[in-house]
């Protein structure tokens, strides 16, 4: 999901508020109580810079590590926020028919290299009783999840099941398609491979309602751009 400038500092100071550089602390979330130490994740890059025959007191390098340090930060945010907490039905608002966010985009890291994958998620879901969620909460939903260790297969399915299980729709249908720098720019090395993935629930796995939600997501070309 993308955010301003502004947001996107906000977001930084945030997460800087539940760690410090010296020592760990506790994260602020009551539902995965994560503790991150900045110290100690600047440590390892150090290693990780003399391993590699580098020299972490040269001037370029000298604050690289606290850098990366930060990133992590951020890039791990999800693992401190409860997702669950996207999930509220909107009061007094009601709809029955298929709800479509296509096209949210994401940032997530390989916890197989630490390598990021970059993509898209697209989500379907057939409300019951007329219960909605914001549209705005879907992509808070993809960008919790997506901040965290992952592999791809369990992101979908994480952000399908969460839906299903806290909104209780007829239906939900997630796709994602991504591109893992863990396979364009080390191993077999090919730039452009998509890997896509699904998570399909409840009335989507009728085949024509399942049709219906692809038509609308893709214009009936498939998953193929």
């Amino acid at each position: 999901m993308s955010r301003s400038p502004r947001n996107l500092k906000a977001d930084i100071a945030k997460d800087k508020s539940n760690v410090e550089t010296n020592a760990p602390l506790e994260a602020e979330s009551t539902h995965t109580n994560r503790v991150v130490d900045l110290k100690k994740i600047a440590d390892g890059v150090r290693l990780i810079l003399e391993g590699i025959g580098e020299d972490p007191t040269r001037s370029g390098l000298i604050r690289t590590p606290e850098r990366v340090a930060e990133m992590y930060v951020e890039l791990t945010a999800g693992m401190r926020e409860d997702p669950q907490a996207h999930v509220q039905p909107l009061p007094g608002d009601t709809h029955d028919e298929m709800v479509i966010v296509k096209d949210i985009t994401l940032a997530s890291v390989c916890e197989h290299h630490l390598a990021p994958f970059v993509g898209r998620c697209h989500i379907a879901y057939i409300p019951k009783n007329g219960r909605i969620v914001g549209l705005s909460k879907l992509a808070r939903l993809t960008e919790t999840f997506a901040r965290r260790l992952q592999v791809q297969e369990r992101l979908t399915t994480e952000i399908a099941d969460t839906l299903y299980q806290g909104l209780k729709p007829l239906g939900v249908m997630v796709v994602i398609e991504a591109e893992h720098t863990c396979m364009t720019i080390r191993g077999v090395k090919k730039p452009g491979a998509q890997t896509i993935t699904s998570a399909i629930r409840g009335c989507f796995k009728e085949a024509r309602t399942r049709a219906e939600a692809m038509a609308l997501l893709f214009g009936g070309r498939g998953i193929e751009r």
